[in-house]
């Protein structure tokens, strides 16, 4: 099944650009899904597995990595 997922980082410490580029960046090596980046938010388009395991390690990796940070995530079933 593919799913598209829109997702924002915030980091909550002044220094907030970095870690957003670093989580894009690292989305961007996979060659599995779909990135979409805007001023607001990236947009990831494929398959529900690959996609969903991909979150979780990275998400996992940036709360390892900041003190203090928000993830916005909705999900889209069957996107167009």
């Amino acid at each position: 099944m593919k799913i598209a997922v829109d997702i924002s980082l915030y980091p909550l410490d002044k220094d907030f650009i970095p870690p957003i580029k670093n989580f894009i960046h690292r989305l961007n090596n996979y060659n599995s899904i779909e990135v979409i980046t805007n001023n607001m938010s990236t947009q990831i388009i494929g398959e529900y597995e690959v996609i969903m395991s991909i979150l979780n390690n990275e998400i996992r990796d940036t709360f390892e990595a900041l003190p203090k940070a928000i993830f916005a995530v909705k999900i889209l079933n069957n996107p167009s």
